[in-house]
């Protein structure tokens, strides 16, 4: 059972609870009824605020419209007014531009333009709307008065600010390739930076809106002109420079350059020229009879023989000739420089054209521009090759030295010729390959016929050195040979594209003979020079067989023979030819030492007839030591030991003594005629000459110390001083002058 306390406590606790939840639910029934009394108010008064706010509403829109309405009419009248002005501004247009248009574009382009762009729409508007107006006429009128003098600006731009390349900046642009490992480039400026922009922007209006061309037409005239004007510019240049040597550049340049790194030099025609002018003489001139040795200045190790006549001698004669030949050096030079030049020039032409002409009419114009410039060039080679031409019809063979350097830097620059070339009409492109093979057919030719002109020259007595010295034909053949060598590569490239091989019997690579002559190898063509010089060299050697025959004397002929083998011998080696001749012959300088010392064994034979004098043949034999006497009662002999011991007698007879005395005196004449005949030849090379010399003195005193030995002792006659005529000693002498004339 529950406790009553506990219970009645229980109760009053339940009761206050009850009695709490009570006040709270009258409380929410009272804020219950204040929200609905609040709640009607509210609808009243939003009620209230519809029924006015449609009332407003009602009063405001029609307003609204009618405001809306005003605006827009307001805005149509505006517009209205804008397009009148505007459009009557097209009838104003010609009035307003007048005096700008002709006042031309010059110095306000900008501006000028601007006004051509209003004529140009007031033109649009016309033809769109009322194309039958007289003032379309009259924009349309000045719209082409106004390109006009675009077209006129354009050109007044370029003739006046277009001017020649300066020579010397040309040359510093070449040189940067040519000459110098290491260079800082050469800009070559045509217009100033803000006539360049001008030009350009009339250009680009002149495309887009001007529907006309011809403004190329004129770029490209003259353009082409100051082109033609730079390289000319640049051949005068040299021409008044020409007593400078080497490659003519810009003397502020020049200090510039003083510790930069260059190439080797090219070789200049100058030399070329030099040894042109000695195969003129001789194949123009030939010789008087008086004129037996080379014209070239002797090898090492050859004495200056004043029976010879040398460079400086002929340069004394010919002063007239050379001054004109100085002058055609600076002509080679020149067109050399001007390939060049053409090449760097149009490459610049080219790179400002890019900038003005569209780009579908950019190779278009530049074949146009190019094309004097490249017309004159062209010429001045066929000029050369018809020269060159002419020259072999008069058998000047010299002529291809000439073409020798020109052909090499025409192959040299032709790969970057083509390069600038590209995208031109197939004519204009195939002009430096035709040049080319013209150059190597002429080349060729000369060449071919300088080999046979070396067989057939004509053995003439007066063309013959006196003294068996080297001859000229000998001289100019090897000068002319050695000329070969700077143009090796481009002697054996002429060859090959003319012969194939064929001429020659060389055997080529079975992936060469379907290929055109221009890609054959070095190889090949370095054969096939090898070749030639030693067809050269053997036509040359028959021609001087051919010609020894016309000395009487064998001795002379032989003297005649080994100064020209050794000659031979001793340019091969001491030039690179000897390289060349060995590709093909193998033996060639052993062939020329058998054959020089072939002659020196025919030339020793002419002593033959002064030493048979001092041999054993037929003549008394003599016990040796002994004394033989002549008799007072003459014949008889008495023979006495070396101890003055009587032996016995015998007779020596007349015939005996007279074949001793014809031995001294066949000795002695012998000599003498030999001495004197032989003192008048001459070996120009040192070691040679007193090579034989020595070999002759040593075989002579030898056999007459040994015949003086013999006779010593035996009394041939009674006055022995008129057949002991010299002493070995003086023979020695003798000999070692023979070979000069000063001696």
């Amino acid at each position: 059972m529950i406790p009553t306390e506990d219970a009645s406590a229980r109760k009053r606790e339940i009761e206050e609870k009850l009695k709490q939840e009570q006040e709270t639910l009258s409380f929410i029934r009272e804020n219950l009824e204040k929200s609905d009394q609040q709640t009607k108010g509210m609808v009243s008064i939003l009620s209230s605020f519809e029924s006015r706010l449609m009332h407003l509403e009602n009063s405001i829109i029609p307003v609204h419209k009618q405001t809306e309405n005003l605006q827009r009419l307001q805005e149509n009248v505006d517009k209205t007014l804008s397009c009148m002005d505007h459009v009557i501004s097209y009838y104003h247009v010609a009035k307003d531009t007048d005096r700008i248009i002709r006042e031309g574009p010059t110095g306000r382009l900008d501006e000028y333009l601007a006004c051509i762009a209003k004529i140009q729409k007031a033109v649009e508007y016309f033809q769109d709307n009322n194309p039958d107006s007289p003032e379309l006429n009259t924009v349309k009128a000045r719209f082409e008065k106004g390109k006009e003098l675009l077209e006129a600006e354009f050109r007044s731009l370029l003739t006046r600010y277009s001017k020649p390349v300066p020579p010397v900046l040309i040359l510093d642009a070449i040189s940067v390739d040519e000459e110098l490992e290491v260079q800082e480039e050469v800009v070559l400026e045509h217009l100033p930076e803000a006539v360049l922009q001008d030009v350009i922007c009339i250009a680009g209006w002149l495309v887009e809106y001007g529907r006309n061309q011809d403004f190329m037409n004129v770029y490209f005239q003259i353009r082409s002109n100051q082109l033609d004007r730079s390289i000319k510019g640049l051949k005068d240049h040299f021409r008044k420079n020409s007593a400078s040597s080497g490659v003519l550049y810009s003397p502020a340049v020049q200090t510039k350059r003083k510790d930069t790194p260059t190439k080797k030099a090219p070789k200049r025609p100058g030399t070329i020229r030099k040894a042109q002018n000695l195969l003129k003489q001789y194949s123009q001139h030939g010789l008087d009879g008086k004129k037996g040795g080379s014209n070239l200045t002797p090898l090492e190790g050859h004495d200056h023989d004043p029976r010879v006549k040398h460079p400086d001698v002929l340069s004394e004669k010919h002063g007239a000739a050379s001054g004109k030949d100085d002058v055609l050096d600076v002509e080679i030079d020149s067109y050399i420089h001007s390939i060049s030049a053409f090449v760097k020039l149009a490459q610049s032409e080219y790179a400002l054209l890019a900038e003005i002409i569209p780009e579908h009419h950019q190779k278009k114009t530049f074949d146009s521009l190019i094309q004097e410039a490249l017309d004159n060039l062209m010429l001045e080679g066929d000029n050369i090759v018809s020269a060159a031409r002419r020259a072999i019809m008069r058998h000047d063979y010299s002529a291809v030295l000439t073409i020798f350097p020109i052909l090499r830097h025409l192959k040299m620059n032709k790969a970057e010729f083509d390069s600038t070339l590209q995208g031109t009409a197939a004519s204009t492109k195939n002009k430096l390959p035709t040049l080319i093979t013209s150059m190597e057919t002429i080349g060729a030719k000369a060449l071919e016929e300088f080999a046979d002109s070396i067989k057939n020259d004509p053995d003439k007595e007066y063309n013959m050195p006196k003294d068996g010295t080297v001859h000229e034909l000998t001289s100019n053949a090897i000068l002319f040979l050695q000329q070969l060598l700077d143009f090796h590569e481009t002697a054996g490239a002429m060859l090959a594209s003319q012969v194939l091989g064929d001429t020659y019997n060389i055997p080529l690579d079975p992936r060469e003979t379907s290929s055109s002559a221009s890609s054959y190898t070095s190889e090949f063509n370095k054969r096939l020079l090898s070749t030639y010089i030693c067809k050269v060299l053997g036509n040359l050697q028959l021609n001087l067989l051919s010609k020894s025959k016309v000395y009487e004397d064998s001795a002379l002929s032989a003297i005649f023979l080994h100064n020209n083998y050794n000659y031979i011998l001793k340019s091969l080696e001491k030039s690179e030819l000897i390289q060349l001749v060995t590709v093909t012959q193998k033996r060639a300088e052993n062939s020329y030492r058998e054959l020089i010392e072939q002659q020196i064994q025919i030339y020793q034979h002419s002593w033959v007839k002064v030493t048979e004098h001092l041999t054993n043949r037929n003549m008394p034999v003599f016990q040796p030591g002994t004394k033989v006497r002549s008799s007072s009662r003459g014949g008889g002999l008495m023979i006495r030991t070396s101890n003055n011991q009587s032996l016995s007698v015998l007779q020596l007879k007349d015939k005996e003594r007279q074949v001793i005395k014809d031995r001294f005196k066949g000795f002695n004449e012998g000599l003498e005629e030999l001495c004197k005949i032989q003192k008048g030849w001459a070996i120009p090379d040192k070691e040679q000459r007193d090579f034989i010399r020595q070999a002759q003195r040593r075989v002579v005193s030898e056999a007459y110390r040994a015949f003086l030995h013999r006779c010593a002792n035996i009394s041939f006659t009674k006055n022995p001083e008129k057949y002991h005529k010299y002493r070995p000693e003086e023979v020695e002498e003798m000999i070692e002058k023979l070979f000069d004339t000063s001696a």
